[in-house]
């Protein structure tokens, strides 16, 4: 029969649990911590994969990299594969663009869509992009992008649009004579 494994832990590692829980900035590893602790306050383990919402075999490779490394055990490991296109040069390049104008840069349009944006850093920097990579890496930049709005103030006539609002106001104090009192929208019985 396997044996099973001890989930006991020494004060000195409890202590070290809650600390990376309440202070580490690696989500992994508080979220690792807090499985561990569980564990060693008595939870099942299949009920401490099921809060964690991750798989039993998972759980158990927290609970044996914490045994072998401690805390650092719990950090993500790198990755391997290929690295990733757009390095430091390129989000300095992506951060300057942002911040001007097309037009400043001595384009024809006035807003950056990612296409645009894309095709601007690959001429700059000679690395190609998909656009939904691009989306990405603007996304971990904390950028958002927002429809432009409109404003056609400068356009409107003040002495039109008094005479609109005296006229508006005057529909409104004799709107219950001139418009039936049933509505057009209605909710669904």
């Amino acid at each position: 029969m396997a044996e099973r494994l001890k989930y006991q832990k020494t004060d000195e590692e409890v202590k070290i649990l809650e600390q990376a829980i309440r202070h580490d900035t690696r989500p992994e590893v508080r979220q690792r911590a807090t499985a561990i602790r569980m564990l060693h306050l008595g939870s099942h383990p299949t009920e401490v994969a099921k809060v964690m919402a991750v798989s039993l075999p998972t759980l158990y490779n927290w609970h044996a990299r914490w045994k072998e490394q401690g805390l650092e055990g719990l950090a993500n490991r790198p990755k391997s594969g290929r690295p990733g296109k757009a390095d430091e040069e390129y989000g300095r390049a992506l951060e300057e663009a942002i911040a001007k104008d097309p037009p400043e840069l001595g384009y024809a349009f006035t807003i950056w869509t990612a296409k645009r944006l894309r095709d601007h850093l690959e001429r700059q920097t000679g690395i190609n992009l998909s656009e939904s990579r691009l989306r990405v890496l603007l996304r971990r930049k904390d950028y958002r992008y927002r429809r432009p709005k409109h404003d056609l103030h400068h356009l409107q006539d003040p002495e039109a649009k008094e005479q609109a609002r005296e006229l508006l106001e005057e529909l409104k104090k004799g709107s219950s004579k001139t418009i039936s009192s049933s509505s057009l929208w209605t909710k669904r019985p």
